[in-house]
């Protein structure tokens, strides 16, 4: 009897071997991001579909509500890789010298100058009427890019109005409480104003000419120890967008429990005009992107002009070079990669 039960544990012990092992296996990455936005569904995507173990990592998640404080964290190496704003990215080069390593989306339609709309007549006819008027918004965004750009298109300057640095569930409580007129905001934050407080959207970053790339990160350290898990991890992202692409009403499912768990509630057509409006970028696009055969790439210009616009407010001293920050190699490992490759364009 005492062998039997010995030979039924001993199997029992070695058919748990391979599971466990597997799981002891799997590379743990600190992955950061901000809640409840359009380009950081593909993680909780990922995550759903446990795309993350069949390359052999193990995400540990950080959430913060803006760019800012997610880029001071790098100091205390509370994360390894992530996605933020352009802004931000270039903030966290010039400070901690963190690397960009993609594009996350192109969200220059997704931040934008929205007003109340008992002013929303007054300010739409004449935008000049904006002069000595306060606008929220949120500092060294890409939020803040996007209403500058939109300034500018109505031939005004930063000088002439005010700015006040808050926090974006703030603006939105404001607004909402008729204690502000003028507002930057990003999406999804953009619907929520305009579903709850009938807001309407003056100008977007698209329409003040320029373009608001979103920007894939890594620690600088971090980066140079593990290029291959930083290229897995670019691999698994593309590989959640790839599905989105493909399976467009089973990821809106997923975007309504993401939004969810990130406090934020908007209509369905609201999660649609997301992907509606927001190109992403498979493997070839990210790489074509990136490419300097014939001199700057598209990221190297996108980048430089938001780094002028950064240097303008003060919050950098100077212009970096972008080939200093904006780094190719890792999404190059994942085309040279076959697996990875094939795991990255795999939209089943």
């Amino acid at each position: 009897m005492k062998l039997k039960t010995t030979l039924a544990t001993l199997a029992t012990t070695l058919l748990a071997l391979p599971a466990a092992q597997a799981q002891a296996a799997l590379e743990e990455i600190k992955v950061s991001y901000q809640p409840a936005l359009y380009w950081a569904l593909p993680f909780f995507v990922a995550t759903e579909k446990n795309w993350w173990a069949e390359v052999g990592l193990k995400p540990v998640f950080s959430t913060f509500p803006a760019g800012v404080p997610q880029i001071a964290a790098v100091a205390s190496k509370s994360w390894d890789v992530g996605g933020t704003g352009s802004v931000p990215a270039v903030l966290g080069h010039v400070r901690f010298g963190i690397k960009t390593i993609g594009l996350t989306n192109d969200e220059s339609a997704g931040n934008a100058l929205l007003v109340r709309k008992d002013v929303a007549d007054k300010i739409t006819k004449d935008p000049k009427s904006m002069k000595g008027q306060t606008i929220l918004l949120t500092a060294n965004s890409t939020g803040d890019y996007a209403v500058q750009s939109c300034l500018k298109r109505y031939g005004l300057a930063k000088a002439d109005v005010t700015i006040k640095n808050m926090g974006q569930a703030e603006i939105i409580s404001a607004v909402s409480s008729n204690n502000a007129d003028l507002a930057g905001l990003w999406a999804p934050n953009i619907y929520t104003l305009e579903e709850k407080a009938g807001a309407k959207v003056l100008c977007s970053g698209k329409e003040g000419g320029v373009v608001v790339p979103g920007a894939l990160i890594a620690r600088g350290e971090y980066a140079e120890q593990n290029p291959q898990n930083v290229a897995k991890f670019l691999a698994v992202y593309l590989r959640a967008w790839s599905w989105m692409n493909a399976n467009k009403p089973a990821a809106i499912e997923m975007m309504k429990k993401f939004y969810a768990q990130g406090g934020v509630s908007i209509s369905e057509a609201s999660m649609k005009k997301e992907f509606d409006t927001r190109p992403t970028f498979n493997l070839a696009q990210q790489l074509a992107r990136m490419d300097r055969t014939r001199g700057n790439s598209d990221m190297d210009t996108w980048f430089g002009q938001i780094a002028i616009f950064m240097r303008g407010t003060g919050a950098i001293q100077g212009v970096p070079q972008s080939s200093d920050f904006i780094s190719d190699g890792f999404m190059k490992r994942v085309q040279a990669d076959a697996k990875l490759r094939d795991f990255a364009n795999n939209s089943k």
